[in-house]
């Protein structure tokens, strides 16, 4: 089969596409036929040494997709050739081959059957984003309708975090820089959109709340930022520090979390297990029923196309990258 290989650590630049032997499904597992894998930033990060991996090498990197059951191994009775099916989470793509490849073979207890109502692109790029906002919205607990900021509103994570944010019934206030990304991000549910840049971002969010701070936010981007993201909470507010896009936080004083008792916590969905991943995921499929929200696909590139898919994921596209694989 074809499949992009990582031939060491070292970047992106020691992806080549090349030949690997078909997979063959062990007990418990199913061979995909893959016709659509998702780019993540993690996949960026695993090629570079900076992600807690250790595959091995040459490695096929591709943490999310969805595709066609091509074979089933021993035990298996939920799928049967044929049948599509999307990937959840597991080591795929992390310490496991991946999906950037034409097959992959994936554990059935980390494979769900796809929306109905959802086309393939949009089933192949939402578990993980879903599944991160979903656990960013919910390691507090079960908040009372609340204020939400979202910084990096208009990444994979952040569009998410708009869309669950609304279903369970929260005021979501979200960060971009791009004007026509705050417009697109307001049509799916954001209450209000405002500019990082602007030094007055923070009066303008608590005018908007009518007085109020931040209860709840979902840091994507880290860096300088976190500092005013910190200073928007009210009393007891908290942070879900997702990604850090933006590099270190710097002259971080702890004495911004005393007095207003805030907290601080750290998001990973590789600690759910396969079922509690799916688990979680039809509770993100029965919020966005209720809405209607859909995922949101950014562009679609040919196979042969992964680098340049991956300078378009830098760029900062609204909403998943995909790769079409057969």
């Amino acid at each position: 089969m074809k499949a992009w290989l990582l031939e060491s650590q070292g970047g992106l630049s020691k992806l080549t596409l090349g030949d690997a032997a078909d997979p063959l499904p062990k007990k418990g597992e199913v061979v995909l036929r893959v016709r659509f894998a998702a780019l993540n930033p993690a996949d960026r990060y695993i090629a570079e040494g900076q992600y807690p991996a250790k595959p091995a090498f040459p490695h096929i990197l591709g943490r999310e997709g969805m595709g066609i059951v091509d074979t089933v191994g021993d035990g298996v009775t939920m799928f049967k050739p044929g049948d599509k099916a999307v990937l959840v989470r597991s080591e795929i793509g992390i310490n496991l081959p991946g999906t950037f490849a034409e097959k992959v073979a994936i554990p059935v207890e980390s494979l769900v059957p796809p929306e109905k109502d959802w086309s393939d692109e949009e089933s192949a790029g939402s578990t993980l984003v879903y599944l991160t906002a979903l656990q960013a919205l919910t390691m507090w607990g079960e908040l009372a309708p609340s204020a939400v900021l979202v910084t990096g509103a208009s990444g994979g994570v952040g569009g998410a975090c708009i869309h669950l944010g609304k279903a369970l019934g929260h005021t979501v206030v979200g960060l971009s820089r791009d004007p026509q990304k705050s417009k697109r991000l307001l049509a799916e549910g954001a209450d209000f959109m405002f500019d990082p840049g602007d030094k007055e971002w923070r009066k303008k969010s608590r005018e908007a709340l009518g007085g109020k701070k931040v209860d709840l936010a979902v840091d994507n981007i880290g860096g300088s930022l976190f500092n005013d993201v910190v200073d928007s909470l009210g009393y007891a507010g908290k942070v879900s520090c997702v990604g850090r896009l933006a590099g270190v936080v710097p002259q971080f004083n702890t004495a911004a979390l005393f007095f207003r008792r805030i907290r601080i916590g750290g998001v990973m969905v590789g600690d759910c297990t396969p079922k509690q991943s799916r688990d979680d995921w039809q509770k993100v499929t029965t919020l966005l029923k209720q809405t209607g929200k859909r995922p949101l696909v950014d562009s679609v590139y040919p196979f042969e196309k992964l680098i340049d898919a991956f300078e378009h994921l830098a760029k900062g596209p609204m909403g998943k990258v995909l790769l079409k694989v057969s």
